[in-house]
């Protein structure tokens, strides 16, 4: 009992002396409410960490969202910020030494608009840098109160690329406005391409002192000035489209205070309501290459008689007599881009046992299991695109016995289903019971999701499949049981399945269990363990087969296993850069497959469990385990421009 008692008391002062450390503690780690809120879908309070946000979730900024000093926030390709519309309550602001990276692409720009787009609703954009402005070192923005400046001219605030803003602008006084984005002393190594702000009530852009750059500037109806800069600001902005389609803006260019003489290069400006073009304020000026406006009343407006001398235009000074309505420097179709608006995301989870037919115009969210139940039917039109939460086992589609799935993709249009990263695992694919016959019997239980499938309707329908593409999946269930690209239990004749690609899945690409159901052009790249499975009797057919494998450690092309249904293949190529099985049978399966090309397997096929070679019949001779079967046609996937399709 005293040893009892003096290790006890050892213990309490451990644990005592570990509890005061100030080292965190490695098992219990809070999530902070700014990261759980942003899981959620939800920008508000100051990031103090890290952060990437995920593409296939829409965003509701419904406060201010600061990045502190030494944090980066990440926004992927694709992403909707969706602002509520409340003024200058709402914004984003990257703080001096925090950093937002937005990678948006010109198919899939990122968006920060408020819901209705009106001029005024929200904030905007701002980034605080510490680069140098005529404000000096650690001043205080006349927004948020912000501090920016320094003595850093190649200071970077991160990335902007491909970023839409609409509906910014909010008032702050009776003086100041939120514009789309405020560049407070930002430092060249900033890096702004493809910037469109749309529809603000105050500036579209203006710049605070700072060297940073902008190519490809897309300016429409900003309610005061398009491009606006003071406090010495000397970088440059390529290329830059303004449109004036409303009474009463101010100005195209309005510049301030000290003359750091900032570059404009191709600025082609376009007002249908008259309207000054470039006004000039104080001791301001610009060199401008490329100059072109067309209705404008004013085209040079030196409000405070500053010297025309220090603003020069294609090599000469200013001249307020001149149109300068050369022909456009910049192609509008630059910006075509720009016209994307915010999406309506749409969630599916839980249960469907009604008719839904989707909209391809809406994003869609697969947050978790979304289950058609009998008597329900999921109608998919040719390009939609469904984006699933990398949730792993928790996330996956599914249609149970006597539910339907109506898939109507086009080969030029066709329904991709996809994690936003796509990567090996992140979840549960499509999942589809039947009541044809298996040799597991009628109701039977399946390994994903407890789902009943099986029965004797051997030409049973669940629905129709054309031109689907699925991404990302191979969840894992546990150390032997996963989610496939597509598992089919039970499926019946009645099914029609054509054009399936199934790309990175971390296990099968698809899978039968038992049923009569066929296929016809199937492309498999890079499953990370059998690329077409089959077991419980199935006896359908595959027509025209493509499979890729470039990643080592797959497990086969094909694996057959238990009693032989005697599948039909036909037109089956299999390529292989990374060695590994091609065909592997297991106990007494078999299949018949007519003209077969294998290339760069180290075994082409393999007998696991000694069954009858008898069983595998390929073009008319029994299979055997030494032909190269490299003499067939291949597969010609040149024409399937369906499977590169992404989200």
């Amino acid at each position: 009992m005293k040893n009892f008692k003096l290790f006890l008391f050892a213990t309490i002062i451990g644990f005592t002396f570990a509890s005061c450390s100030d080292d965190p503690d490695p098992i219990i780690q809070e999530v902070s409410p700014v990261i759980e809120n942003l899981t959620n879908g939800i920008m508000n309070g100051k990031l103090e960490e890290d952060f990437t946000l995920d593409a296939s979730v829409s965003y509701t900024l419904s406060g201010s969202f600061l990045i502190e000093d030494g944090v980066t926030l990440n926004i992927p390709a694709g992403t909707q910020i969706n602002a509520v519309s409340n003024g200058v309550d709402i914004y984003i602001a990257v703080l001096k030494g925090g950093k937002i990276n937005v990678n948006g692409t010109s198919s899939n720009p990122v968006i920060m608009a408020s819901t209705n787009s009106n001029p005024g609703d929200w904030g905007g954009l701002t980034l605080c840098g510490k680069a140098t402005t005529t404000a000096g070192v650690d001043a205080s923005a006349e927004v948020g109160g912000f501090i920016y400046g320094g003595t850093e001219d190649a200071d970077s605030s991160g990335i902007i690329k491909n970023l839409i803003i609409r509906g910014t602008g909010a008032a702050i006084n009776a003086d100041s406005e939120y514009n789309g984005v405020s560049f407070y002393a930002v430092g060249s190594g900033t890096v702004v391409e493809n910037l469109a702000v749309i529809d603000g009530a105050d500036d579209g852009v203006e710049f605070f002192g700072g060297t940073v750059s902008v190519t490809n500037l897309y300016l429409e109806n900003n309610e005061d000035d398009a491009i606006d800069w003071t406090e010495g600001w000397n970088g440059t902005v390529t290329n830059s489209y303004v449109v004036n389609t409303k009474a009463d803006f101010s100005t195209v260019v309005e510049a301030d205070k000290e003359n750091g003489n900032p570059k404009l290069t191709n600025l082609t400006a376009v007002s249908s309501v008259g309207g000054t073009a470039l006004q000039f304020k104080k001791q301001s000026g610009a060199t401008i290459t490329g100059l072109s406006l067309l209705g404008y009343d004013d085209t040079i407006d030196m409000a405070d008689n500053g010297p025309l001398s220090n603003v020069i235009i294609d090599g000469l000074a200013a001249d307020p007599a001149k149109s300068y309505n050369a022909l456009a420097t910049v192609d509008i179709a630059l910006f075509s881009w720009a016209n994307a608006e915010l999406t309506e995301v749409v969630d599916l989870s839980g249960t469907l046992n009604t008719t839904l037919t989707l909209d391809s115009s809406k994003k869609y969210r697969l947050s978790s299991s979304y289950i058609v139940e009998a008597g329900g039917k999921l109608i998919i039109p040719a390009g939609t695109k469904i984006s699933a939460r990398a949730g792993g086992v928790d996330v996956y589609l599914a249609v149970l016995v006597d539910g339907e799935i109506d898939i109507q993709g086009t080969e030029s249009d066709p329904v991709v289903m996809s994690s936003t990263s796509a990567e090996p695992g992140d979840w549960g694919g499509l999942t589809i019971c039947g009541k044809a016959t298996t040799t597991s019997g009628a109701n039977s239980t399946a390994e994903v999701g407890g789902f009943i499938y099986g029965g004797t309707t051997d030409n049973d329908s669940s629905g129709s499949i054309k031109n689907l593409v699925i991404r990302g999946t191979g969840a894992a269930i546990n150390a032997d049981s996963e989610y496939n690209g597509i598992s089919l239990y039970a499926v019946g004749s009645g099914t029609t399945i054509e054009n399936v690609a199934v790309i990175n899945g971390a296990d099968d690409g698809i899978e039968f269990f038992g049923g009569t159901v066929s296929v016809t052009n199937i492309y498999l790249e890079n499953n990370e363990d059998d690329a077409v499975d089959w077991t419980e009797g199935w006896n359908g057919s595959v027509t025209n087969t493509y499979i890729s494998h470039t990643i080592d450690n797959f497990s086969t092309a094909f694996e057959a296993d238990k009693e032989n249904g005697n599948p039909m293949f036909t037109n089956v190529t299999a390529i292989s850069t990374t060695g590994g099985i091609a065909l592997q049978f297991k106990k007494e399966s078999g299949a018949t497959i007519t003209n077969l090309y294998l290339e760069g397997y180290d075994t082409n096929i393999d007998m696991a469990n000694d069954g009858p070679l008898a069983n595998v019949v390929i073009d008319g001779v029994a299979a055997t385990t030494t032909d190269a079967y490299n003499t067939g046609t291949k597969v010609d996937v040149s024409t399937w421009s369906w499977i590169n399709a992404e989200l």
